[in-house]
């Protein structure tokens, strides 16, 4: 995993899509997102239920999310949650901001060893913290990509090559097939090199950290990318690389 601290980079990472934020006019937060069928306000709301929703299962107070009463999938889950609470984006906006702070204070202070409920399956800290981290930049993506907002990658993409390479046994257990050993050496935003994995694997997946993290978040298909996979799984390591939430 990366080397600095993820509580840390996921303060940064939320800080960095908060200034593109605090910058939005009236007409902005209309404007239709790159997550299909929601607004900007809706990608917004999205995380700040999100956040609170992590504060809930950490502290384990109040009534955390049954996500699976809520839709079939948790993508519908969390489209019945944005239909549910829709509203002006300057408001949503303060609420995510007292969302994310009170979401990464509970995380802090956790207790590092235990794990708690999530989506799909419960999650240590620090992991939990890396899928947020994740979560808020793919839709930072989703909100900067339209209104032409410039949101340049920095070197806290490592913890999202991470869990996108971490989670691929999932990802290969859910099309039904026996895990892969995998490994990636990434090209930082920085030029420097980022090797992570098992050395020995013998399907290597290569190119710029930007573009697997995209591919993991399914904001790139690998076609479109300069990645490079070699070995005996190589396609379909690329073909199911997700950054999911999971251990």
């Amino acid at each position: 995993m990366a080397h600095s601290d993820v509580f840390d980079d996921l303060e940064a990472e939320q800080q960095q899509l908060e200034t593109v934020l605090a910058g939005l006019g009236p007409d902005d937060w209309t404007t239709p997102s790159a997550a299909a069928g929601w607004t900007i306000a809706d990608v917004l709301l999205h995380l700040a239920q999100t956040e609170e929703a992590v504060t809930a299962t950490v502290g384990e107070h109040g009534d955390p999310v049954r996500w699976h009463e809520l839709g079939a999938t948790v993508d519908e889950a969390m489209g019945a949650l944005v239909e549910a609470e829709r509203g002006d984006g300057p408001r949503i906006l303060d609420r995510w901001r007292a969302a994310r702070r009170e979401a990464v204070a509970a995380l802090r202070s956790a207790d590092p060893d235990q794990a708690v409920r999530w989506v799909a399956t419960p999650l240590k800290p620090r992991t939990l913290a890396t899928t947020r981290l994740a979560e808020h930049w793919a839709h930072a993506l989703d909100i900067t990509v339209p209104l032409g907002v410039d949101y340049p990658d920095t070197a806290r993409l490592r913890h999202v090559a991470w869990l996108g390479l971490s989670t691929l046994p999932y990802a290969f257990r859910l099309a039904g097939l026996p895990p892969a050993p995998v490994r990636a050496g990434l090209t930082a935003p920085d030029g420097t090199s980022w090797q992570l994995g098992d050395p020995a694997a013998e399907t290597v997946i290569s190119g710029p950290a930007g573009d697997f993290c995209r591919v993991g978040a399914q904001r790139l298909a690998p076609a479109d990318t300069t990645l490079r996979a070699t070995g005996p799984h190589a396609a379909t390591a690329l073909r199911l690389l997700r950054n999911y939430a999971v251990s």
